[in-house]
């Protein structure tokens, strides 16, 4: 997996110390919080919901100064995520990270202002993640599992109801904005 052009990677990215766990707590929690908001901006700006822990991931290898993450750390990095809500792990094992660079309010917020703006009253669950309109927002591509908890959501505070067609394809949305 290659980092693309347009991300910009921080100067900590090639310091070898920080690919390593630091002993000391106070730098430790300054690596560790320098490595989360990496993580999530680089998510954010790739669109990338699911991180693993024995696959490629581009930030935990830096080739230039022959450096990577041990295992530990990833771990480490990834769990410091999750216990701020900002990620949820997939399996019981912890070897899959779903990434919330919104968390699942700020996503439920954001597709309200999305619809408001936008005059949408109802939608189909595929247009909001896929359609004309989403092009270009945070919500095109968006994680299918992230967008349906979102929904539901805003079901239980009376802001929309969610309805079931025959198939995936034709799920739909009528929000109450």
């Amino acid at each position: 997996m290659q980092r693309p052009v347009d991300f910009k990677l921080p100067h900590f990215f090639n310091y070898p110390p920080y690919f390593t766990l630091q002993p000391v707590r106070e730098t430790r929690e300054k690596q560790v919080q320098l490595w989360k908001e990496l993580i999530l901006d680089y998510c954010r700006s790739q669109k990338m919901y699911i991180i693993s822990l024995e696959e490629d991931f581009p930030l935990f290898s830096n080739p230039k100064i022959e450096r990577s993450l041990s295992y530990e750390a990833k771990e480490a990095f990834l769990a410091a995520l999750v216990s701020e809500g900002r990620a949820e792990w997939v399996d019981k094992s912890h070897k899959k990270c779903l990434i919330l660079w919104l968390r699942i309010q700020d996503w439920a917020n954001y597709i309200l202002d999305f619809v408001k703006e936008n005059g949408l009253e109802v939608t189909t669950i595929e247009d909001i993640r896929s359609g004309i309109e989403t092009h270009g927002t945070e919500l095109a591509g968006i994680d299918r599992g992230v967008l349906m908890r979102a929904l539901r959501l805003l079901e239980q505070k009376g802001k929309a109801v969610i309805f079931k067609g025959t198939s995936a394809d034709d799920e739909g949305v009528k929000f109450s904005v």
